[in-house]
């Protein structure tokens, strides 16, 4: 329910499924759309035009690639279910703070988003009030989102007067895509639901979902298999509301995310202090390559003074 479409733009994403050798297939899109433009007319089957850019998925699912990547440490070396609720300078290096107990390094590398860093981490000494405003207000890219998905045993929208790819001005679903796997076998349709309904309950949700579906498809669409959601505003591991207004992309790729603070010892990385594509995937291996470079070299240039 997390990251899931990449495009040709995205080169060092492309480079490392290609070294991990991880599959990938284009995303299904047809010739056809269902586009609603606003409430007062109906939707209309609209014809798309040719991709100059597709998009494409990994086989079997993103989480492919994070599996891929973790088997190449020991299990040993992978501590899961383990919250950081402190940062502290030590004479030698830094102490995470943890309910289960502190950890020690020479170097940490945060890849939360850094508004969720600011908000969630107790960082001593603190961080120099420029670099915390700014991490206030840098905006935690696709926060707000609300995904979902629902699975069938037949994919009834690729029939020809209709379509599995959505697009709509009404809402409450904006967008939506055949989400079937690439064997063909399993037949599912994604999309994203206005972050406005983060308030609602799941039920409540699946209900105004399953209604706007039912316009376009008719009542075959309650005969789904399962219902899959995810409100990552509910989520305090990835999301904490902000107290003050931020913008799509604010301050995302910030050069100052670009340096390395405490004394050389800590780096804000991640996919939103990434300088290109921030908040993607290609965003995230980019701010991976440029921390892996830093330590590597042993390059002290950037390091705060």
């Amino acid at each position: 329910m997390g990251a899931t479409w990449w495009g040709p733009k995205h080169t060092q994403l492309k480079t490392l499924l290609e070294t991990l050798d991880i599959p990938v297939f284009p995303q299904r899109l047809g010739q056809k759309a269902i586009y609603e433009p606003i409430s007062t007319s109906p939707f209309q089957l609209v014809t798309l035009p040719e991709e100059d850019q597709p998009s494409f998925r990994i086989r079997g699912g993103t989480s492919t690639l994070i599996r891929a990547l973790a088997s190449t440490l020991p299990e040993s070396e992978i501590h899961l279910g383990t919250r950081a609720a402190g940062i502290s300078e030590t004479e030698d290096g830094l102490r995470v703070g943890c309910p289960t107990g502190d950890y020690h390094a020479r170097l940490i590398v945060s890849t939360l988003p850094p508004y969720l860093l600011k908000s969630t981490v107790h960082i001593t000494p603190p961080l120099p009030p420029n670099l915390s405003e700014l991490m206030e207000q840098t905006h935690t890219w696709m926060g707000e989102s609300i995904k979902f998905g629902l699975v069938y045993d037949r994919p009834f929208w690729r029939e020809a007067h209709t379509s599995g790819t959505v697009f709509s001005n009404v809402g409450p679903v904006t967008e939506l895509y055949d989400h079937s796997n690439f064997e063909d076998n399993h037949y599912a349709l994604k999309g994203f639901m206005s972050s406005s309904f983060h308030s609602l309950s799941e039920t409540e949700r699946r209900t105004r979902i399953l209604r706007q579906l039912r316009a376009y498809f008719g009542d075959v669409v309650d005969s789904y298999l399962a219902y899959r959601e995810k409100a990552w505003a509910g989520d305090s591991f990835t999301y904490a509301p902000y107290r003050k207004p931020v913008f799509p992309h604010q301050n995302n790729g910030n050069t100052q995310y670009q340096k390395v603070w405490m004394n050389g010892k800590l780096l804000i990385a991640g996919s939103e202090t990434a300088p290109a594509y921030p908040g993607y995937m290609e965003g995230a291996v980019q701010s991976a390559k440029w921390v892996a470079e830093f330590i590597i070299r042993g390059n002290t240039a950037l390091w705060e003074q």
